[in-house]
């Protein structure tokens, strides 16, 4: 919703000062000059990108102007997940266990979670590190690097649709010229014509030279900011479920150890230390039942 918002505040204003400065509208209406610049655009978007880049950036431009990122419920879910399966790791025997990690989509904690279970990249995470732990004799500093490395290779996937939107944005103003001087070109074809054509003719050109530096900075440009904000907040879940288990791998207490996932989520989204208590005890008491 805030995407349209402030789309139709800038596109209000622009078109409204445009119009109180006595411009005519209809003279921005130039079809062709966006066809020129916005197909040329796409065209080098399908060229600099592989196709599992271009339908995740379809994805993500939906995610963006949706707002549809972590919040206040999925930390409690997270940090409620972690919570359950660190009391069975710390009070069961490893083959109990084990049927959680090795078959998440048939566990009762995975299923008391169910948007965390949709997830399957975060449960694979998740289950890959449990496992680990039930194996024993590792050392958690390694683990640590691993995760790092991990987290690491995670956001620069998750990241694709940014830079490459990034880089649509950077290149529009440049096709705006190129549209420009297409219609500078057609306008020089008809030197033996009318001022009244004449003029019409060089402001169509000119329309392109607006529209790619508008489309670049008023559009493209903050929508892959918007991605870059969405799918960066999708990246944190996994420095959560980081803090939390190597707290666990430390010695803390699963009480203890949730906290330390609760302290690393940003202060204007992270439960508080109640919220979390009730949390963690009402999926206690659901697993018991």
């Amino acid at each position: 919703m805030g995407f349209f918002i402030g789309l139709v505040i800038t596109m209000g204003c622009m078109f409204g000062g445009f119009a109180a400065l006595g411009g005519h509208l209809v003279v921005l209406w130039q079809p062709w000059e966006f066809v020129i610049i916005m197909g040329s655009s796409l065209g080098t978007f399908v060229v600099a990108n592989p196709t599992k880049v271009i339908m995740d950036t379809g994805k993500a431009i939906g995610q963006a102007i949706l707002d549809k990122s972590p919040r206040h419920r999925d930390y409690l879910d997270i940090l409620g997940l972690l919570h359950a399966l660190m009391r069975e790791l710390r009070s069961k025997a490893r083959n109990e266990v084990e049927v959680h990690i090795d078959n998440p989509a048939e566990s009762k904690i995975f299923n008391a979670f169910p948007k965390v279970l949709d997830n399957r990249d975060v449960t694979t995470f998740i289950c890959d590190y449990c496992r680990l732990f039930i194996i024993g004799n590792v050392r958690t500093f390694e683990i640590e690097a691993l995760m790092d490395e991990e987290i690491t290779a995670i956001k620069y996937d998750r990241l694709k649709p940014y830079h490459a939107l990034t880089a649509v944005g950077d290149g529009l103003p440049a096709l705006g010229i190129v549209a420009a001087v297409l219609g500078v070109i057609k306008a020089m074809g008809a030197l033996d014509q009318s001022p009244e054509l004449l003029g019409g003719l060089i402001g169509a050109a000119m329309v392109g030279t607006f529209a790619g530096i508008f489309i670049s900075y008023g559009i493209v440009t903050p929508l892959a900011f918007k991605i870059k904000v969405a799918r960066g907040k999708e990246c944190h879940i996994y420095v959560i479920i980081k803090q939390t288990l190597l707290a666990f791998m430390n010695g803390a207490m699963p009480q203890v150890a949730v906290e330390h996932g609760r302290k690393s989520i940003p202060s204007y989204e992270r439960p508080t230390i109640d919220e979390v208590e009730n949390e963690t005890l009402s999926s206690g008491a659901a697993e018991a039942a």
